[in-house]
């Protein structure tokens, strides 16, 4: 969730990568942008770029934290090799149990901020990691532990991970769809909590803060609540004889 200042601050940034463009008929870069940013970022862009065009890239079409790109069209066919970013890759033994922690720990350990770091995907013996180039010439001649475990770093492989997200269904009944009664089954509270939690600003329907209890959760919404977790309205599976709507959430583990 933004304040009013700090929506400010990063509306000026974005207005200062669309000027960039502009000025010197270029194409101009943010740093990485989290799920919140990148939401923020796009309702931006939609009416503040004029006649340029603006993608968003992170490295794999699922990426959670990517970059914004601002650039005139003649730079369509360039665009995707021209991110800033580069793709690390971590081997190590199998045995050998890292986590996405142990990673971000060890870049923040090297005073690396956290909007020069994208996405991290761990696997078993392997893990990939994106980051600024300049952080990624960093990481390749100084680091070979992540903790007490020894690395072996490659900045010239290509991303081959699989990524997926393991998730929890949640399926029951509800009188509606509006969000406190969604949030209700989500979280496993009254509609009254759900709905106190609402108000209170501590719950995102697709990135935003909802406003109100009332709003209409749809199919592919993605719903977070600030202590509880995250949830995708999966849909609606049918109609009790009670004319309740019986709906399956998946929530992320």
């Amino acid at each position: 969730m933004m304040d009013t200042s700090s929506e400010k601050f990063f509306h000026a940034r974005l207005g200062d990568i669309v000027r960039r463009s502009e000025q010197n008929g270029i194409c101009s870069f943010s740093d990485f942008l989290d799920e919140r940013q990148c939401a923020e970022a796009e309702k931006w862009c939609l009416h503040n770029t004029g006649g340029l065009i603006y993608k968003f890239w992170g490295g794999f079409p699922d990426a959670e934290r990517k970059m914004l790109a601002v650039y005139p069209d003649y730079y369509e066919e360039y665009i995707m090799q021209d991110f800033p970013f580069r793709c690390i890759t971590f081997t190590y033994r199998k045995e050998d149990k890292l986590t996405h922690r142990d990673f971000l720990g060890t870049f923040m350990g090297m005073r690396l901020k956290r909007d020069i770091i994208g996405d991290i995907i761990v696997g078993e013996g392997i893990t990939q990691a994106f980051v600024t180039d300049v952080a990624g010439k960093l990481i390749l001649s100084t680091v070979s532990k992540i903790g007490r475990t020894s690395v072996k770093c490659f900045g010239d492989r290509p991303f081959e991970m699989e990524v997926k997200h393991d998730f929890k269904n949640i399926s029951g009944t509800v009188a509606s769809l509006r969000l406190d009664c969604v949030v209700s089954l989500a979280i496993g509270l009254s509609r009254e909590k759900s709905a106190l939690l609402i108000r209170a600003g501590k719950v995102e329907v697709n990135h935003f803060t909802a406003e109100s209890v009332s709003e209409e959760v749809r199919e592919s919404d993605v719903i977070s609540v600030r202590g509880y977790g995250k949830f995708i309205m999966s849909g609606q599976t049918g109609m009790t004889r009670k004319n309740r709507i019986h709906i399956i959430l998946k929530k992320f583990v």
